[in-house]
């Protein structure tokens, strides 16, 4: 008998699925790999049921002997491993992001001479349906909080990139590339102060206050699923901090980040070229326990961020500090610099990771942007934030079309660098 392989991701099963189970499973004895939550997670969206009930449900579906994890889109891993005869489908995968991916399960198969069978796509009317629903249910605020810890568990490293109002909001929860076999996305959202400021038109000296900023978290949210991490500043008085993490947790928000400095903000990118006061060790783990103790749940992070190697306070004080903050309460640790060489960045994570093998470490290589996201994760970093990205990439664009406007006194010279008018009509779609 026949050995046959068919990869299912869908935590929603629908008559499409059941259908291609039926068919594959009359081709020989079928082997179903159910793409884990890591998986899922990296190429789609998070997974509304967890992996074990999928294995569980999908097992007891009729025709199939067998279910093993596949923890890749990639198929490689395990075609080599159990070796089918015969790989089914649909052939919804031989064009788009997914045609990458068939044409590595061709050549796999090759190698050893298996055979790949496609049948035609199922089209079910409540498919869109019934993903609108999971998104709805990803969206709400007690399955959005906790999904930053949950990724953190599942890979290394997470990879957030900036957001500043609901429209970059959706590119960093649709965007996704095919790579190396993977179709790979963004994990979730940072809010940072500087962008949100400068999209407002402000200088980046906390002068948004925080009504405005959460009304910025909440455009943001209306409209995407993804963990949203809010760069916090200095948090303020210990008092306000208090509420604006009962504020966030309630949100929804994952964690915020607020950095161990005082008195009137500048961005840390300046350096000592500004005045800058980093405040006490005893005043940040003061905040952090305000901050721990006022929470009501177990999914919301409180993250320390040191300012020591941007003020030239030297690498023993920023390790003293963080041991500091980690004793006090901080769920992590976010070390920063503005050399162009990650040096002492790397030598901070590995005097920290000598002791502390467990509290997540965040960066945000601004400066030091040569380093890839596999050279973090082996130097013992969970989170990588882009965190200007999206606004310092707008600006110029949007600056050459009204130059060009002013230019030819008429738009005709602009539309080869702006999106299709048809297409920003159906960019967003109607509420259904």
């Amino acid at each position: 008998m026949k050995k046959v392989y068919l990869s299912l991701s869908s935590d929603v099963i629908h008559n499409g699925h059941i259908k291609i189970i039926s068919r594959a499973a009359e081709l020989g004895e079928l082997t179903i790999g159910v793409l884990t939550d890591e998986a899922i997670a990296r190429f789609k969206r998070f997974p509304t049921v967890s992996y074990e009930e999928r294995c569980e449900l999908v097992s007891s579906l009729k025709g199939v002997s067998a279910v093993v994890p596949q923890d890749s889109i990639d198929y490689e891993k395990n075609l080599l491993k159990y070796k089918p005869d015969i790989v089914v489908h649909g052939d919804d995968w031989v064009t788009g992001t997914q045609a990458p991916v068939r044409a590595k399960v061709l050549k796999v198969l090759e190698s050893y001479g298996g055979e790949l069978v496609e049948f035609p796509y199922t089209i079910n009317p409540m498919e869109d349906a019934m993903e609108a629903d999971a998104r709805r249910i990803l969206s709400m605020p007690e399955q959005r909080r906790s999904r930053l810890k949950q990724l953190l568990k599942m890979k290394k490293p997470v990879t957030i990139l900036e957001a500043h109002n609901g429209l970059t909001g959706l590119i960093v929860e649709n965007t996704k590339i095919e790579k190396n076999g993977e179709i790979i996305q963004f994990d979730g959202m940072w809010v940072s102060s500087l962008c949100d400021s400068t999209a407002k038109g402000k200088p980046d000296i906390e002068l948004v206050d925080n009504t405005s900023r959460l009304n910025t978290i909440d455009q943001i949210m209306e409209v995407t699923t993804k963990p949203i991490i809010l760069d916090g500043d200095s948090g303020g008085l210990v008092e306000h901090f208090v509420f604006l993490v009962k504020t966030l947790e309630r949100m929804g928000v994952s964690a915020v980040i607020i950095e161990d400095k005082e008195g009137l903000k500048k961005n840390s990118l300046f350096g000592t070229e500004v005045s800058q006061t980093q405040c006490s060790i005893e005043t940040m783990c003061e905040k952090i326990k305000a901050g721990k103790e006022a929470l009501t749940t177990q999914d919301f992070m409180v993250i320390a961020r040191i300012e020591s190697l941007i003020l030239e306070q030297g690498m023993e004080d920023a390790i003293a500090r963080a041991r500091a903050y980690v004793k006090a309460g901080a769920d992590g640790i976010m070390i920063h610099s503005r050399q162009k060489s990650p040096d002492e960045i790397f030598e901070f994570c590995r005097i920290f990771r000598e002791k502390d093998q467990v509290t997540p470490l965040i960066v945000v290589p601004t400066t030091f942007n040569m380093v890839t996201e596999a050279e973090f994760a082996e130097h013992g970093v969970n989170i990588v934030i882009y965190a200007n990205h999206l606004i310092r990439s707008a600006f110029p664009a949007m600056q050459h079309t009204a130059e060009l406007i002013l230019q030819n006194g008429r738009c005709m010279e602009a539309d080869k660098e702006v999106m299709p008018i048809k297409q920003i009509l159906t960019l967003i779609p109607e509420a259904k």
